[in-house]
């Protein structure tokens, strides 16, 4: 006769039905530890495939839970946004102070200049010129159409910007 699992060889989860139940723990199952790993290495890198071929895990894993899990689900949003707004600040940093370029002259010596990369800051300019916008514009709202329509317009600039 099988014995039966303890709690801690299940796992809560989500069915395709939307109804939560009970599974049983296996290796190939994420673990906290697993999770945490997985986040590390995606903050890292900003590279799903890596972090999953970190902890060992599928990438058809890797969306199915994030699919299924909510806390995992914002971790992993919050892990990508800090991620990039770091990636933000060093091409920031890059941009204004450009980086360092050597030239190799024809007679063996070296030329220095600093080289600014201009796509890429008017890129991030326009990227952040309608949040840039609205912190300009002060806020008043004297009803609630109002603020569904400035929350509204807000979304669809979001939607276009992903979009694009």
């Amino acid at each position: 006769m099988a014995r039966r699992p303890t709690k801690k060889e299940m796992l809560p989860v989500v069915g395709g039905n939307g109804k939560p139940h009970m599974r049983r723990l296996t290796k190939s199952n994420w673990t906290k530890e697993k999770e945490r790993e997985f986040l590390a290495v995606l903050a890292e890198t900003c590279n799903v495939v890596r972090a999953c071929e970190a902890v060992g895990m599928s990438t058809q894993s890797a969306y199915w839970r994030r699919r299924r899990n909510a806390a995992f689900r914002v971790a992993w949003a919050e892990t990508l946004a800090t991620a990039y707004q770091r990636l933000e600040l060093v091409l920031i940093e890059r941009t204004l102070n450009g980086t360092e370029k050597v030239m190799q002259r024809h007679d063996g010596t070296e030329d220095r200049m600093r080289e600014y990369p201009n796509n890429l800051g008017l890129a991030l300019l326009k990227l952040h010129r309608s949040s840039a916008e609205t912190v300009q514009r002060p806020v008043a709202i004297e009803n609630g159409d109002e603020a569904r329509e400035r929350l509204v317009q807000k979304l669809l600039r979001l939607k276009k910007r992903r979009q694009t």
